[in-house]
């Protein structure tokens, strides 16, 4: 068992570590010489733990990416209130600068699909699997809202969710290089009109 805990311990570090690199450098720009490098670990050592840097990327999106992504913007919505106030917050919390926020750095799934897009259709697909499991919740939470009175019977709930997911990738992609507040606060203000808008009764203050 402890040596089970060590090595998860060496896997987490070595995957905190290489997404660091990857998302400072880009993938394509930075070599396995590069990796070993940064990792202090001898080519033996990394095929050890790795196939190649190709299997070494896709196992950090499988046990950080997806895990930073479902904390932040997943697992906020399952619940059983009216569904827009929490989006709306997680939203919120997922876009807050600082180091306490693990996507602080630049929401690196949104960087890495637009790397990854007609370069690699295997790794892109890993990427775009966790976009599909945030829209597929979001529309689920979406429905329920409006079976429980929260939001218009009208109200496409496909639609919202890919709005949600557009403008969120959009306003994370502005924010990258900007640490400026105003267009955050912009951003939210604007979501917060237009969750009144699509909501049955009861307005967000």
């Amino acid at each position: 068992m402890e040596k089970n805990l060590k090595r998860r311990e060496t896997m987490h570090r070595l995957c905190a570590k290489g997404l660091e690199i990857f998302h400072e450098k880009g993938y394509y720009n930075t070599s396995l010489d590069d990796i070993l490098k940064e990792l202090e670990l001898s080519k033996g050592a990394f095929y050890h733990h790795f196939k190649s840097k190709e299997d070494y990327f896709i196992t950090i999106i499988q046990n950080l990416i997806v895990q930073k992504v479902y904390a932040l913007l997943v697992e906020p919505l399952n619940t059983q209130e009216n569904p827009l106030p929490i989006i709306l917050d997680s939203l919120e919390n997922a876009l807050e600068p600082g180091k306490r926020n693990e996507m602080a750095y630049g929401f690196m799934l949104n960087d890495f699909l637009t790397e990854f897009n007609k370069r690699n259709l295997e790794i892109s697909t890993y990427l775009k699997d966790i976009i599909k499991v945030w829209e597929v919740n979001l529309v689920s939470v979406l429905k329920r809202g409006k079976i429980d009175g929260h939001i218009a019977r009208h109200i496409d709930c496909e639609g919202v969710a890919t709005y949600i997911i557009a403008s969120y990738l959009g306003m994370r992609s502005l924010l990258m290089d900007n640490t400026n507040r105003q267009l955050k606060y912009q951003y939210v203000q604007q979501l917060k009109h237009y969750f009144n808008s699509i909501t049955e009764r009861s307005v967000i203050a």
